[in-house]
């Protein structure tokens, strides 16, 4: 394998508490119940949407009052990206030893670019990532894998030469598709209905930690 692509949100970055921090408050501004922050955790890789339905289950996602939180919501997560946000525990490791190694490592994500881009140059890792494919690059976003081909297009390496780690059914879909060597980050924000069996993701590999992604990426680079 000649490239490692990750995922961003629950793969690559740690990003869950200040999604929390924002909904729990939007809660405690309006007196609501505070959403849980697992509950708000599991929802992160579905996006804004679904992480705001938690707190306005009675508002449909149609109606203008939905829309006037929604983007209240983006606008403090966008002025405020990073105030918790951070690499997993080991992955500063794992980045170091891929630059190393001289392999080129990426995010395909279905983040828009405007939070990707300021996400990235917060953490400082904007200059280090080789490649960045976000929705407003493509036709059609994870699960299908035309991001997956557009990234390997970009850094000049086949698609089957690349590895994909990822927290989300659609990530390892959109790997294999492409056929990638898929990893399933099972530390991420799995998504409920999908996490009591992660051998039905037909995943390559499962990891649990980073260390132990960092060990199975060691066994194919």
């Amino acid at each position: 394998m000649k490239a490692v692509l990750f995922d961003l949100d629950g793969t690559l970055i740690d990003t869950a508490a200040d999604f929390i921090r924002i909904i729990q408050a939007m809660c405690n501004a309006e007196n609501k119940p505070v959403i849980d922050a697992q509950a708000i955790r599991a929802q992160v890789s579905e996006g804004a949407r679904a992480m705001l339905q938690l707190a306005y289950p009675d508002i449909s996602p149609q109606d203008e009052k939905f829309t006037y939180y929604r983007q209240q919501f983006l606008n403090e997560y966008e002025n405020n990206i990073a105030v918790e946000s951070c690499l997993f525990d080991g992955m500063p490791e794992l980045l170091a030893m891929l630059e190393e190694k001289n392999i080129p490592w990426g995010i395909v994500t279905n983040k828009p670019r405007y939070l990707s881009e300021r996400l990235l140059q917060a953490l400082k890792l904007d200059q280090r990532c080789a490649v960045l494919v976000c929705p407003e690059d493509v036709k059609q976003t994870k699960p299908d894998p035309e991001p997956m081909f557009l990234a390997a297009k970009q850094i000049q390496i086949d698609a089957k030469d690349i590895i994909y780690v990822g927290d989300h059914p659609r990530d390892i879909d959109a790997g294999r598709a492409a056929n990638m060597y898929t990893i399933l980050a099972a530390y991420g924000y799995l998504p409920h209905a999908h996490k009591d069996d992660l051998n039905a993701w037909h995943a390559d590999a499962i990891v649990h930690d980073v260390d132990t992604l960092q060990q199975e990426i060691i066994k194919h680079i």
